[in-house]
């Protein structure tokens, strides 16, 4: 049985010279289906990844319950030392905690293209590069403690006109100048750095946002937890940082992925109708030849499976020339949706899963052609040729 497999499968692709343009259907069909798909699917994928790097297990976020986003949570200055001072929270060389109050807020910026947007502007207090080892200076110097200044992250630089070192932050309160730009690795590059306190009293705000400590273990977390949920003169919640991005990457990124995979979708049917044609059409070009093996005491099975196999590895290349096609295009491309910037990612998992998405609609594009194949009456298809 795999022998006449082989010997008919042979034989079905040595023809595919002869029908090339038909065989191209199927290739550039599945090639734009994949190559669109994975495209689109790059943009939550690497939204996605960004949020999961911004994320680490060894610090908590605390927020006002029952809050979902920085910029609605509210710390007040009486309760930030209360947060500062729990158990769980990792020293500094000075023996003081590592407890950041930060700010969050949008700020308007114009696009490299010339078009309007925002931006996250973000403010470190004393200990925010000790909470965030990760953010390092890369050009220029850090921002100064009780000055008006910014740093601005890499990513910002390039999305974004007027981040260049000297160049001005346009705030309520005045001009803030660019003295340095950072790089993290994360959606932190996206955004614009300050002083806490001094953002606090130029805008006239009277809360933090959040306060981002350093654990002194993972394991500290229920401990930490525990003293500030406790506390009768809080109503906080403590997240882990991680966990804390892990969320918000799914509830950014649901949507772009379901857009991706509808879009996939719709143009894999219309691929599927292009393969049925096709393969018809190869059945039909290849009667005299299915019939004549037929005649010489080969199988209705292994010429089935020739006519599927054909449609499996036509397919298979059209989604690997689409799957190189979008990531050469997009994959490490730096992006901005909404505030966000962050690189755009086509990884080996989404890859198989366009091969797989292939590999499905030439299942189904070459299944009723391979069964009429294996099912027309011999003497029928010598006659008709």
């Amino acid at each position: 049985m795999l022998r006449q497999i082989w010997i008919v499968s042979v034989l079905n692709f040595k023809s595919l010279s002869s029908r090339f343009w038909q065989s191209m259907v199927i290739v550039v069909g599945l090639a734009a289906t994949v190559g669109v798909m994975l495209s689109m699917l790059s943009v939550s994928a690497g939204m996605r990844q960004a949020y999961l790097n911004a994320g680490d297990p060894n610090r908590a976020i605390v927020v006002s319950k029952g809050i979902e986003q920085e910029g609605q949570s509210a710390i007040t200055r009486a309760m930030a030392p209360m947060i500062a001072s729990a158990p769980g929270i990792a020293k500094d060389k000075d023996g003081k905690p590592l407890a950041d109050r930060n700010l969050n807020m949008g700020v308007p910026v114009l696009r490299k293209d010339g078009s309007k947007g925002f931006t996250t502007m973000r403010g470190l207090a004393d200990k925010g590069q000790g909470v965030r080892p990760e953010l390092k200076i890369v050009q220029g110097r850090m921002f100064q403690s009780g000055k008006r200044e910014m740093i601005v992250g890499v990513g910002a630089q390039m999305m974004f006109q007027h981040m260049e070192i000297g160049e001005k932050v346009i705030l309520p309160d005045g001009e803030w100048p660019i003295v340095g730009v950072f790089a993290t690795g994360d959606l932190l590059e996206g955004q614009l750095v300050g002083d806490t306190e001094t953002l606090i009293t130029s805008l006239h705000k009277t809360n933090y946002n959040t306060v981002l400590v350093r654990l002194a273990s993972p394991d500290s977390l229920d401990t930490f937890k525990k003293a500030l949920t406790t506390n009768p003169t809080l109503s906080v919640d403590v997240i882990r940082h991680s966990d804390w991005y892990a969320r918000i990457a799914s509830q950014s990124t649901f949507a772009l992925a379901l857009l991706g995979y509808t879009v996939g979708t719709v143009m894999a049917i219309g691929a599927l109708f292009g393969c049925l044609n096709t393969m018809y059409s190869a059945v039909s070009t290849r009667g005299r030849e299915i019939a004549t093996l037929r005649a010489l005491g080969y199988g209705a099975f292994p010429v089935a499976v020739s006519v599927i196999l054909e449609a499996v590895l036509l397919s298979m290349a059209g989604a690997l020339i689409g799957a190189g096609i979008a990531w050469s295009l997009y994959d490490g491309k730096q992006d901005l949706f909404g505030n966000s910037v962050f690189h755009l990612s086509v990884s080996p998992a989404q890859i198989q899963l366009g091969v797989i998405w292939a590999i499905a609609v030439a299942l189904l594009g070459g299944l009723f052609p391979s069964i009429r194949a294996a099912r027309r009456p011999v003497v029928e298809a010598l006659r008709a040729t």
